[in-house]
Order: C-alpha cells, then sequence, then structure tokens
C-alpha cells in the first residue's frame, strides 16, 4: 500500500471493542467489497469495505474477517482469510498479501487462503446460536446494488435457515462514532495532504484556467503524498456553478470577477479528510463577494463552538440555521416576515467524518470526545451567480474541540496575500 505501516494495534483494540458488544454463542462475519465491473473485461478499481478495515486492516479484495469469542480453542476465537496468489494471479496483478504480512497488518493469529471459508466457517457456526452480518446501513445508502455482502447473506439463510440473524452494523457505527489516537493521527494526516494541495492550488488559480486543470493539479498533490487520490469526486465550482451543491462536471473556464467554490479531500489510509475553499479567480474579491463570504466565515466560527460535548447534529442544524438567518438579514437576502434560510443554505451544517466523508454515526448522538465532524455553512444566490460555502473539520474533546484545519488559509487577508504573493 503507498501509506505507512500502521499499528495493528488499532485493529486488534477494534475488534476488542466489539467482541465486548457481541451477545453469547454468536459468529460474526465480515467480508471485502468486489471489485466493481466496467466495460467488457474491466473493472473501476477496489475499495475496501469501510467495517472490515477498521477490524483488520486488510486493504485487499477476497478477505474475510470470522470472530467467534466462545470457541474453546483460542486459536479459531479470530480468524483471517486473504487471497493466494496463484501463477495467474502473479503474472497478472501481482503478489498478494502472505499469510505472514496479513498476520503483521491485522495483529490476527489464524489466517486461511479465501478459497478455505466455506470449509472453515460452515464447521463454525453449528456450535453458535447467532450469526451477526454486515450490511450498509447508513442512511443515505444505495440498498438496491447487490454487494457481495448481500449474496452472502443469502447464501447462509440457506445453509443455515433455523439460525438467528442479528445486525453488526449498529454496533460498529457505535464504536466508530468516536476516534482513537491512531485513526486521528490517520485523519490528520489526510488533512494535511489535503492542505498542501490547497496551496498548491492557489498558486495555479487565475482566468482562463479549466477547472479540470485545477483537479489534475490537486490529483498531482495527493499521489505525491502517498495517498491513493480523492475521497470523494472533487466539485470545483466556478461562478454559477457554484450554485449547485454538487456540481462535479467541472470542465468550465474560470472568468475573471468570478470565485471558485472547491469541495475536496484526500484520502490516506483509507481515512478521509473534507474542506472547502472559496477563493477569487483574479486574486481579489470584490465588496459583495466580501460581504458574502465574511457572513459565512461567521457562521463557520460561531457553528464550530458549539460542536462540544452535550450537543447533537440536529440541534447544531438548528442554531446554525438560526445564525445563518442573522447574517442573511444582514446581507438583504431575507426579510423577517419572510426568513426564508433554506432557499440561500439549502444543506446541513455538519456530518461524521472518518473511514467515510459521511461517516456512519446517529444525528442524534450526544457529541463526544474523540468523534470528528464537518462544519460547513454556505450561502447560494443564483440570480448573482454567487456561491460560497467553507468547511473545516472539528475534532470533539473534552474541553471544547480543536479545528484540525485551522492552519490552512481561511480568512479574507489570507487567502487574498496567498495568491497574490
Amino acid at each position: 500500500m503507498r501509506y505507512e505501516k500502521i499499528s495493528p494495534e488499532l485493529f486488534i483494540q477494534n475488534r476488542q471493542r466489539l467482541i465486548q458488544k457481541l451477545k453469547p454463542q454468536s459468529v460474526a462475519i465480515f467480508c471485502s467489497n468486489d471489485p466493481m465491473p466496467a466495460n467488457a473485461d474491466g473493472t473501476m478499481g477496489f475499495i475496501q469495505n469501510s467495517n472490515l478495515f477498521y477490524l483488520t486492516g486488510i486493504d485487499q479484495e477476497e478477505t474475510f474477517l470470522v470472530i467467534n469469542p466462545s470457541h474453546p480453542d483460542p486459536e479459531m476465537r479470530e480468524v483471517l482469510f486473504v487471497r493466494e496468489t496463484s501463477e495467474h494471479i502473479r503474472i497478472w496483478e501481482g503478489e498478494k498479501l502472505t499469510k505472514e504480512e496479513a498476520r503483521e497488518i491485522s495483529g490476527i493469529r489464524t489466517v486461511y487462503w479465501s478459497s478455505q471459508f466455506e470449509s472453515v466457517v460452515y464447521r463454525l457456526i453449528p456450535a453458535n446460536e447467532r450469526i451477526y452480518l454486515n450490511l450498509n446501513e447508513h442512511d443515505g445508502a444505495d440498498i438496491s446494488f447487490e454487494t457481495r455482502e448481500r449474496k452472502l447473506l443469502k447464501e447462509l439463510k440457506e445453509k443455515f435457515p433455523l439460525h438467528n440473524y442479528d445486525r453488526s452494523a449498529p454496533l460498529l457505527q457505535k464504536l466508530r462514532e468516536v476516534k482513537s489516537k491512531h485513526e486521528i493521527e490517520l485523519l490528520k494526516k489526510a488533512i494535511d495532504i489535503t492542505g498542501k494541495a490547497f496551496r498548491r492550488l492557489t498558486r495555479f488559480i487565475g482566468p482562463g484556467v479549466f477547472e479540470y486543470q485545477l483537479e489534475a493539479e490537486m490529483t498531482h498533490e495527493f499521489l505525491m503524498n502517498r495517498s491513493r487520490g480523492h475521497a470523494f469526486q472533487p466539485i470545483l465550482a466556478s461562478g454559477e456553478n457554484a450554485c449547485v451543491l454538487h456540481y462535479v462536471t467541472n470542465n468550465n473556464f474560470c472568468k475573471s470577477g468570478d470565485l471558485i467554490l472547491m469541495d475536496f479531500g484526500a484520502e490516506y489510509a483509507n481515512y478521509k479528510a473534507d474542506i472547502t475553499r472559496t477563493v477569487p479567480v483574479s486574486g481579489k474579491f470584490t465588496e459583495r463577494q466580501k460581504a458574502v463570504y465574511q457572513a459565512v466565515l461567521n457562521v463557520l466560527y460561531a457553528s464550530r463552538k458549539l460542536i462540544v460535548p452535550g450537543n447533537t447534529l440536529v440541534q447544531l442544524k438548528e442554531q446554525a440555521n438560526e445564525l445563518m438567518k442573522e447574517e442573511l438579514l444582514k446581507l438583504g437576502l431575507i426579510t423577517p416576515e419572510n426568513p426564508q434560510v433554506k432557499k440561500y443554505f439549502p444543506h446541513g451544517i455538519s456530518h461524521f467524518l472518518g473511514l467515510d466523508v459521511h461517516d456512519v454515526g446517529d444525528k442524534y448522538a450526544i457529541f463526544k470526545p474523540g468523534m470528528v465532524f464537518t462544519c460547513e455553512p454556505g450561502i447560494y444566490i443564483p440570480e448573482e451567480g454567487l456561491g460560497i460555502r467553507l468547511e473545516n473539520d472539528i475534532l470533539v474533546t473534552e474541553n471544547g474541540n480543536i479545528d484540525l484545519m485551522e492552519g490552512i488559509p481561511l480568512e479574507i487577508e489570507e487567502i487574498e496575500r496567498m495568491m497574490n504573493d
């Protein structure tokens, strides 16, 4: 893998925390994502299942994890299955992990080849009463596609119809809401690379530059710093494109006098950064742009102070709407009699961040130390072709929070100075 070696203690501790939540006489099974097919004999690349990576650190297809805490043989309480390198694989794809490498990464002593999965697991299941399976239960998930996990569910229910089946996703959601020190360091690495990319972009932005050229500069910086690439499809939206919340075509050229909204992030060791900056194409904000920018910045600063223990995402959204209402009134965009905040601020203020950009987490969960959230207010004025969003990643601590992107320029004067140096 491109990223530096991760201590197996992270994955050992994650499994131990999960085991404490499993019911007696149960076996929990996790599997990797399948590589997505493209056309002909091509694939769209491989991205590991977040929960499997969280528990093992294995970043390879055809991987399985079986946890069976009550097994009488301690060697069979955690079992990992990885793909064996055949002569064909060695020639066409290169070497896969050896068993010893898989042990070193995951901290799991018992490792089999993936081809042995059925023969081993089907002997374990009858001695248990309950089978935990992992499905994508994110409230924004597309469940119409048959994943490897759903195929496994069908197969097991056919072979073991009398067992009790349970969901591991809610357990992992609670565990993943709070990040460990190891995870925070990986997030910081992704954020550091993201900051480098932003600084690179500001040296390149100018009238006549195409949005896709900025995407290319960003990608270059990511890959040069051990990132696999983008944490999500980047948004590079100049002028009126910035009023389209998920604009990802990135094919227009940047015009003098316009702003460009850049929502992007680097991935590092599967952990994701998420930043948004809006900067003037020509290097200087107009007075109107400054006024709207400062309004968004005011909401970011005020909302950031509310990402502290005891709050929730639902309450934070309501609080941010009230903060935004005051700014929109000052800008003359709404009136006290008709305060249409959603017209100019149509999206949420925050989401969990971690192994996924919109990481798993309960929006009603009370904020606790170790949780990481984005803070991303925006104002969009289509009639003026003006859209501004600003976003930083925030770590909740016992005494408040830490802005993990505090060192990345954000103030109007900082942006202008950086773009004109």
